[in-house]
């Protein structure tokens, strides 16, 4: 019809999308560094005092000299009150920085076969739909054979039973790089496993029974050690070598006690005895008679024997020598 406008031209059908949606993975490498993080301000370590506490049995406890804690809170004696904190660590002790190592990168692995297969499809379809399986990229043992036959293989011609062999059979690497890599496995838990082993030989005690008797009560939870009978005045002597840390009374349930210090590690305690024989600050070594055996704080005669490790009370039974 005349002056009508031309009917607009259809749109071409658009082509069907054939790719398929394959889940996001992170291919990127993440450069990861250490990072520092400062322990909280004040690294100090407190304690707070409790009902029926005193200075002798916190430091004990914690493994401390008492006249370095009294010291280190400013203490004119050896008086303390509930709900007083006290300093375990000397003042203006450094905080100590830890470096938490962030976990490495790790490689990203090859998708799975469904997703590899849908690519390869996705592939095909954009080249018409024909795939092609050659040329191949081929690893053989190394050989004259396959110096002749490489060829023809990777047209896809003859070579079939070489070919089947190459890929079933892995491709193992020199044999002194073998070696190198298995020394190197193999050497890294021994290395590990000497770390403890030094630590335990640097702090142990080469330990002795502190007396003669009976062993008549072994330790528990109520009772933090041995305790040994034995008549007044037999001799009371130092399970190993070490410094005298204390020699008193003033631990309550403990009478006239003793505490010599070994190591960074091991502390031991003699309890009940009816004379001390040495003097904070001296230095003892094992089989020496320290004191001699009583009921001080005591309902009878006899020795209450601990040994402490890092401060808390461990069974002497685990380090003493069985008798027979």
């Amino acid at each position: 019809m005349a002056g009508s406008k031309p009917a607009p031209a259809a749109k071409p059908a658009a082509k069907p999308d054939h790719t398929e949606a394959i889940p996001y993975r992170d291919g990127g490498g993440l450069n990861m560094q250490p990072i520092e993080q400062a322990a909280p301000a004040g690294g100090e370590q407190t304690y707070v005092v409790k009902p029926g506490d005193n200075l002798f049995r916190i430091s004990l406890n914690h493994g401390l000299k008492y006249k370095d804690v009294a010291e280190w809170n400013n203490l004119p004696d050896t008086g303390i009150k509930v709900g007083q904190v006290l300093r375990l660590t000397p003042p203006g002790a450094a905080p100590a920085v830890k470096t938490t190592q962030a976990p490495a990168a790790q490689p990203v692995s090859a998708p799975p076969p469904a997703l590899a297969a849908n690519a390869g499809h996705a592939a095909a379809s954009a080249t018409g739909g024909e795939t092609k399986t050659y040329p191949k990229a081929l690893k053989l043992p190394y050989g004259s054979e396959a110096a002749k036959d490489i060829a023809a293989q990777s047209e896809g011609r003859g070579g079939k039973n070489n070919n089947a062999q190459a890929s079933s059979s892995p491709v193992s690497p020199p044999p002194g790089k073998k070696q190198e890599a298995s020394t190197a496995v193999s050497a890294a838990p021994a290395q590990e496993a000497s770390a403890p082993t030094a630590k335990q030989e640097e702090d142990a005690v080469a330990w002795a029974w502190p007396t003669e008797g009976k062993v008549i009560k072994g330790y528990s939870d109520s009772n933090k050690g041995i305790e040994i009978s034995g008549r007044q005045g037999q001799a009371v002597l130092a399970a190993g070598d070490g410094k005298v840390v204390y020699s008193g009374t003033g631990l309550r349930g403990y009478g006239k006690l003793i505490i010599i210090k070994h190591n960074k590690t091991f502390l031991s305690a003699y309890a009940h005895n009816s004379q001390l024989l040495v003097k904070e600050g001296q230095t003892v070594k094992k089989g020496q008679k320290i004191a001699e055996m009583g009921n001080t704080d005591a309902d009878q005669v006899k020795l209450h024997f601990e040994i402490r490790r890092f401060g808390k009370p461990v069974d002497p039974m685990q380090y003493l020598e069985h008798k027979s």
